[in-house]
């Protein structure tokens, strides 16, 4: 199994020099406590327990997996007292709202630990990330009453929480759902229904569990219009804010599955319990997208920590295992072969998992300083466009990551060559993890018709044009260096064409609604490496200028230059045959009939 180490060297980079994280916090309201020395000691303690603790735990958890009983569910060996430890630490509390007894840090900084946490295992993380989004959920939308019996107890780490949408019969139409709330006499709700897929649903780590419920309510509107949301504890609170007597809430069996085997993924069922409303009755859709996109931010993680660990786990070995000779030359004449990492088809799927796993932690961490201005942002006017940027690169840091991190997962476990098939290495483990992030918090084609039809060609490309924007202006900016000149121009080609592709799906979109959903995953696709050309250009911009100014790390920073480089060359052409597919129509797609597929 790789022993994860976190790359707190590309981590700085990334929020210091790329993003500059010190200013960003100085921007924000409440963000003091920010300061670099605290954010430095925050990451550094957090890098010591992903690696001392979770990751040890990883392998264990693949192999052991979850043991259901009629008692409830036991985790793997050593989660349970890892979990104690991360309460301990108090690392549920980092970003939470001091009133309830968070320490109120930006959202940014904790989605680096998240990265960690994540990379390191998976599948413990799951837990805690639940909670958060259980936590931001109430937060934002549940009464005073609600905040002080939940949020103090999610934020300190002795409850956990839950999201429950899917059924058995729907999925991410959850307007067909069946869960019912029926009033009750004393002002809440008796919630009657199954859900499945439901992460983290059961467990012995806490002795509460906050499910944040879908339902409706008698008479409501059909559709997702007719959707309310409820809060539904595992156990009901006691007065004095411990947990009391158990809900008629209960996990039926959980899930056999082809990784996350660590976390429980449940079948539970709601028999009448006690729940609460959360916000305004049949609204409760609008209300979920708080978890939802706090999800799925989290869930763009695990492309990162995909492609982190199969590079991680695949560079060693590429360095270690002796196969053939170079093609230009012995390069280990004492040895009976050369170290695999000199062949160029090995170094090209080290370098793309670099290119992923790097360019991947720029997305995020841009991504999560969008989400602080939106929380603390010090103005509406700062609010208002770092909701619009938010909303416009969640579905690309989503589904592009996630598809991306597989590939890099999947080209770790290559490297190894046979060795990569088999369990104790950990690769293999690695992929199996990694390939539900394409599926779960709305797959790569939800996210797709989310970004082409509600982003961008709803608003008429305004969302589209307030990124291109910056694109164009940076490009402005440094067409003039002729060291950057490898990198600006193909970035400022694309940039113009991203418009003009828009414009002409825009166009066929108003004859044939179809080529919207036809169109959608290339053009998803298109924007992931069109994103992901900007955020390498001016990662290389910040390295080439470190190499002028003179400094004591040219190989890490030359290293940011040649993998730009690699990048540019190599993965961004990609996006010429995304390009081609956008604009091939739908009727490739639609024109056989339905009989046809089984001839």
């Amino acid at each position: 199994m790789p022993e994860y180490k976190a790359p707190l060297r590309d981590i700085k980079f990334v929020m210091t020099e790329l993003l500059n994280s010190e200013q960003h916090y100085a921007n924000l309201e409440g963000a003091e406590d920010a300061t670099p020395d605290m954010v430095d000691a925050i990451i550094g303690e957090g890098a010591k327990f992903c690696e001392q603790v979770l990751s040890p735990l990883n392998q264990v958890g693949d192999k052991e997996g979850c043991i259901w009983s009629e008692d409830g569910v036991k985790t793997p060996t050593g989660f349970k007292e890892a979990y104690q430890q991360y309460v301990e630490g108090g690392w549920p509390s980092m970003t939470a709202d001091p009133n309830y007894g968070g320490q109120g840090l930006p959202h940014s900084l904790g989605l680096v630990m998240s990265e960690m946490v994540g990379t390191a295992n998976w599948s413990f993380g799951m837990y805690p990330g639940l909670s958060h989004g259980a936590t931001n959920t109430i937060e934002e939308h549940g009464t005073e009453e609600q905040k002080q019996t939940y949020l103090t107890k999610l934020i300190s780490g002795e409850w956990t929480g839950t999201m429950c949408l899917t059924e058995p019969h729907c999925g991410s139409d959850l307007g067909t759902l069946r869960t019912k709330a029926e009033p009750n006499a004393d002002g809440t709700y008796a919630i009657t229904g199954t859900k499945i897929f439901i992460s983290a649903g059961e467990h012995d780590m806490a002795e509460n569990i906050v499910h944040i419920v879908l339902a409706r309510l008698p008479g409501a509107p059909e559709g997702t219009k007719g959707i309310s949301l409820f809060i539904v504890p595992k156990c009901l609170p006691n007065e004095d804010g411990s947990a009391g007597e158990r809900n008629a809430v209960s996990c039926g069996s959980i899930e056999h599955k082809m990784g996350i085997h660590g976390n429980a993924t449940c079948v539970m069922n709601f028999d009448g319990a006690k729940g609460w409303l959360i916000g305004p009755e049949n609204k409760g859709l609008n209300c979920m997208f708080t978890f939802m996109n706090t999800a799925r931010i989290g869930t763009a993680i695990q492309g990162l920590g995909a492609a982190e660990l199969g590079f991680q786990g695949s560079l060693a070995y590429a360095k270690e295992r002796l196969a053939m000779r170079s093609l230009s030359g012995p390069k280990n004449p004492e040895g009976i072969a050369d170290p695999i990492i000199v062949h160029p088809d090995v170094r090209r799927m080290l370098l793309t998992q670099k290119a992923v796993a790097e360019g991947a932690r720029a997305l995020i961490y841009l991504t999560a300083q969008q989400a602080d201005v939106v929380h603390s942002g010090k103005t509406e006017e700062e609010r208002k466009a770092a909701d619009e940027a938010l909303g416009f690169l969640t579905p690309i840091a989503k589904a592009f990551l996630t598809e991306i991190g597989y590939e890099a997962a999947n080209l770790g476990m290559q490297v190894f060559g046979g060795h990569g098939f088999i369990s104790e290495w950990g690769m293999e483990q690695n992929v199996r993890d990694a390939r539900i992030g394409m599926i779960y918090e709305g797959t790569t084609g939800i996210q797709a018709l989310d970004l082409l039809g509600r982003k961008v060609l709803m608003t008429q490309g305004e969302s589209l044009k307030g990124f291109t924007k910056q694109v164009h202006l940076f490009c402005k900016e440094n067409a003039e260096d002729e060291q950057l000149k490898e990198f600006i121009e193909p970035l400022a080609a694309m940039n113009k064409e991203w418009g003009e592709l828009t414009t002409k799906i825009g166009m066929s979109a108003m004859k044939n609604r179809e080529e919207v959903g036809a169109a959608s995953v290339d053009y998803l696709m298109y924007s992931g490496y069109a994103v992901f050309a900007y955020l390498w250009a001016r990662m290389a911009k910040v390295a080439l200028d470190k190499m002028v100014e003179g400094t004591t790390e040219e190989m890490f920073y030359n290293a940011k230059i040649q993998t730009a480089r690699f990048y540019f060359k190599r993965m961004l052409p990609r996006a010429k045959g995304h390009a081609e597919s956008m604009l091939a129509g739908a009727d490739s797609l639609m024109d056989m009939p339905e009989e046809a597929f089984a001839i």
